[in-house]
């Protein structure tokens, strides 16, 4: 599947007509495809290496050692979780994948003995907010794009419920797949924006508007980002929310990825933008404040496994 390759060497925060550019060029992918690339974000090329090569350190331990960083609550949404533990899509059999997830990085306890070390958490410290950074100038672009402040999106993504999480997709002891039982199951992302980092392994499937399942190929250099949920309410569906998915690893090689889900303050309202109504066009969605959102999705996703 073509996902359009968009280069940001030139954002400038102070450059109101670079802004409208990008943000055209951003609008048009998401509304079509609701995925885009996104190359020069700003993310340290060097510090992303050393993002992957710690998450696979960490996924080779031993179950007894990964499970020292145990994940305890959907509400806290930090920790480590096995295989099966999580279905993206409740409908099918859980997904074949181990993930480390850490919810707010930037204020979750420094004294907290699941961090699996203090370098790991020094280094997860600072890509989150390296990410955090880059997310603000896709806001940033996005806004000018919507006819808003530009610092809309910006002033609601303090971090409280931006969430950095490590995946591994394995290539043994998964041999015996049920029907219909995925890397990660179909689904759709939650909040604002993901920002998706790929190894070269691949499968990463988007469904197309013909319901056809089509490969997100990686691409040196690249980001892969989507719009989610909430921005999708926020727009009245001028971006799309895409259903997503992830492919087994059975037998070949480890999959590794790194996401960054950018998603709201709890307290944020989310309603329908004046500037995606219109006579003929009225609004689709109903308000919700964004932690109700999150949670319902969360909880949903474990099966009820973890207090709410």
């Amino acid at each position: 599947m073509y996902v359009p390759v968009i280069d940001f060497a030139a954002y400038d925060r102070k450059e109101p007509e670079t802004l409208s550019r990008l943000g055209q060029e951003a609008g048009t992918a998401l509304a079509e495809i609701g995925f885009m690339s996104i190359t020069n974000l700003g993310i340290s090329p060097q510090l992303l290496q050393d993002v992957f090569s710690t998450s696979r350190e960490f996924f080779a331990r031993s179950v007894d050692q990964k499970m020292k960083s145990a994940y305890l609550s959907a509400s806290e949404n930090f920790g480590y979780q096995g295989l099966g533990q999580e279905h993206l899509d409740p409908q099918n059999p859980a997904d074949l994948k181990e993930t480390f997830t850490m919810r707010n990085v930037l204020d979750h306890a420094l004294d907290d003995d699941r961090w699996p070390s203090k370098q790991f958490r020094q280094l997860m410290h600072e890509f989150y907010g390296a990410c955090l950074e880059g997310a603000y100038r896709l806001q940033r672009v996005l806004a000018t794009e919507l006819d808003l402040d530009p610092e809309f999106f910006v002033r609601c993504h303090n971090g409280e419920n931006c969430t950095l999480r490590l995946l591994y997709y394995p290539d043994s002891g998964v041999d015996q797949v049920r029907e219909s039982q995925l890397g990660a199951g179909a689904h759709t992302d939650y909040g604002l924006l993901t920002l998706l980092f790929q190894d070269d392994v691949g499968g990463l499937e988007v469904l197309d508007r013909n319901d056809a399942w089509q490969p997100v190929d990686p691409i040196d250099g690249a980001i892969v980002i989507n719009s989610g949920d909430m921005l999708e309410r926020w727009t009245n569906a001028r971006y799309r929310s895409t259903l997503h998915r992830v492919k087994p690893k059975i037998g070949d090689r480890k999959r590794f990825s790194i996401a960054m889900f950018v998603d709201p303050d709890s307290a944020t309202p989310v309603e329908v933008l004046d500037s995606c109504l219109s006579a003929g066009e009225p609004a689709r969605f109903g308000p919700i404040t964004a932690g109700e959102h999150l949670q319902q999705r969360i909880q949903a996703s474990h099966h009820d496994k973890f207090e709410p």
